[in-house]
């Protein structure tokens, strides 16, 4: 067998062990939200960064498989990441948001769906959280409008939760 047949086997069976790894995570993903009756929005982000994380050392062995040298590998990598940290920091904003996004996600007490009133001195936003992003929080108003709140700002306000009242059928709405 020579070697490009070999890189292709190798390459073949990475691939597969990625997409099995990718459909037992998922599986596992959803049986652990519903035992903890975990919101599906917060479940589709778990599942992007389980498949971002598979995608990323599925890379790294094709990577190596193809013949890319470690310290070839290592200088690329230390070079992008310092690039990154560089860009970062001139945009530290960016790493506010991300922080307080992960805040939000983990430990803030309001979730998509609720509706909730933003406590400004200046101008209140009352309506239903719609999305929680990397950067943004997606607000709908009661007439419709969407209003898009950059997390770090979120995170500092004083925010009123609603409660949700039963209708008439004795559903929460």
């Amino acid at each position: 067998m020579d070697i490009l047949t070999l890189r292709i086997i190798e390459t073949a069976v990475v691939l597969i062990v990625y997409a099995a790894a990718k459909i037992s995570t998922s599986r596992i993903t959803d049986r652990l939200a519903r035992k903890f009756q975990y919101q599906k929005p917060r479940v589709k982000i778990v599942k992007k960064l389980t498949t971002f994380i598979l995608l990323i050392i599925c890379g790294a062995f094709l990577l190596f498989i193809w013949g890319v040298k470690q310290s070839e590998l290592l200088f690329f990598m230390s070079s992008l990441l310092t690039v990154l940290g560089i860009a970062f920091f001139a945009q530290w904003s960016i790493i506010s948001n991300i922080t307080s996004t992960i805040i939000i996600f983990i430990n803030h007490p309001v979730r998509i769906g609720d509706t909730i009133t933003i406590m400004d001195k200046e101008y209140e936003i009352e309506g239903r959280i719609s999305d929680i992003g990397i950067f943004f929080i997606d607000i709908k108003t009661a007439d419709g409008d969407h209003i898009t709140l950059p997390s770090n700002v979120f995170i500092q306000k004083m925010i009123k939760k609603h409660r949700h009242v039963p209708d008439q059928s004795g559903k929460a709405r």
